[in-house]
């Protein structure tokens, strides 16, 4: 740091390298396995027309990438997934298992044979729609769209979609779609009624990385609630691009085909008296809550900016000891995933606490950090930082055996009822 000539600039170690075991036999070839592989993890963003570089549908889009894949397979940048293994068991885990691993990186290391092509899979078929939660039973968008500078840091943007849902409407799946997501850093959305907007209207998100609010992958008949008289309202952090542009975010809304039984609910831990000291490298800051229901836990989701480095999610029962739900040891700003649990696989009793705990850089060792001399507190824009452990669950006793038409999501009737 001074500028001297270190004393001691290399240490001997003992010890070997340690060698993954090889995989058993001859490498896979695409028509015997790898082909499916890819299919199956890699095929549903790497596709024609995606944000991904290149399409991993064919053998020949895969062997004409195949040291790119290597590449991330080993450094485990590929497919993204940020939870450490030891700690929950999530339904949208797409992450790949040592054996998986081992089998492409056998097949790059013998050159990617092709197989028997007559055995070759058929790739996935092509989506029939843009939206990633299939044709959307409801449309809604901005009449206008917003301008966006050259350069600077733009103000959030607030507005409220042109809609009035008249009666108490049940969603399964809502999707943010800006027309030009160069210029969209993310995008909040709430309901906003009479009695204004909070934390307890939010109902979802649109980030770097993540996906879309689908419910109905969690086949448990749960839906999100927006009461009569209400409409959608957004959040915008627009960023700039070099050049003046233009945007508009549409909203896509599928109602509910089955029996609605729960309703999705959600506590944010949110503190925001800290400041990060200039070079701090691992500043700690932690909120919890305490429930006051019977819950089955069913995802968690994590934002903070640059800084953040990681967050760990814990829940301790009455009278017991924290055990982890969740450990995001390497936080990625530019993926901001949701981490999904099976219905019933996590119950969580009145009066434990939920806790959530993370570490930010603000450190010179922080590559993504604009200013290591800065302190830094909470803040709106990039520069500043956030904490935001968002945590999603159901009543474990709620039964609510509702009817909806799937036309508009309103309540028809009680299930069974006259």
């Amino acid at each position: 740091v001074q500028g001297q000539p270190v004393e001691v600039s290399e240490t001997a170690v003992d010890g070997c390298l340690l060698s993954a075991p090889p995989a058993p036999g001859p490498a896979a070839t695409w028509a015997d396995g790898i082909g499916a592989l890819m299919h199956r993890k890699c095929a549903g963003c790497h596709r024609p027309g995606s944000a991904a570089p290149f399409s991993l549908l064919s053998y020949e889009d895969a062997a004409a990438n195949r040291q790119m894949i290597a590449e991330v397979v080993t450094n485990e940048t590929m497919p993204p997934w940020y939870a450490a293994g030891p700690h929950g068991q999530f339904q949208n885990d797409c992450s790949l298992t040592d054996e998986e691993k081992r089998s492409l990186l056998a097949w790059v290391a013998a050159d990617s044979p092709a197989g028997d092509h007559r055995r070759a899979p058929e790739p996935p078929p092509a989506p029939q729609t843009d939206w990633r939660i299939g044709k959307p039973d409801m449309l809604s968008s901005r009449l206008c769209q917003h301008t966006i500078p050259e350069s600077g840091f733009v103000p959030y943007r607030y507005t409220v979609l042109p809609w009035v849902f008249l009666q108490e409407t049940w969603v399964e799946a809502i999707e943010i779609r800006p027309l030009n997501p160069a210029v969209v850093h993310h995008c909040n959305m709430a309901y906003v009624s009479s009695a204004g907007v909070g934390e307890d209207t939010f109902i979802t998100g649109y980030v770097p990385g993540g996906q879309p609010m689908d419910l109905g992958r969690f086949e448990n008949g749960t839906a999100f609630r927006i009461p009569a008289g209400s409409g959608l309202g957004l959040q915008i952090h627009y960023t700039t691009t070099g050049r003046r542009e233009q945007c508009r975010i549409q909203v896509g809304l599928r109602f509910p085909r089955t029996v609605v039984r729960k309703q999705l609910r959600h506590v944010l831990l949110d503190p925001r008296r800290w400041k990060i000291p200039p070079g701090e490298p691992a500043f700690e800051v932690q909120a919890a809550r305490r429930l006051d229901q019977d819950i089955d836990l069913l995802g968690m989701f994590t934002h903070m900016h640059v800084r953040g480095r990681d967050m760990t999610f814990l829940a301790a029962l009455p009278g017991q000891p924290a055990e982890v739900l969740l450990q995001i040891p390497n936080y990625n700003f530019e993926r901001q995933l949701g981490y999904e649990l099976t219905p019933g696989s996590r119950k969580l009793p009145a009066g434990s606490e939920i806790r959530a705990v993370a570490h930010f850089d603000n450190s010179t060792f922080n590559p993504f950090n604009p200013d290591p001399s800065r302190t830094v507190g909470y803040g709106l824009q990039t520069v500043d930082e956030m904490f935001n452990g968002f945590v999603f669950f159901v009543d474990q006793h709620e039964d609510l055996q509702l009817q909806t038409d799937p036309v508009n999501g309103q309540v028809i009737r009680p299930a069974g009822g006259p």
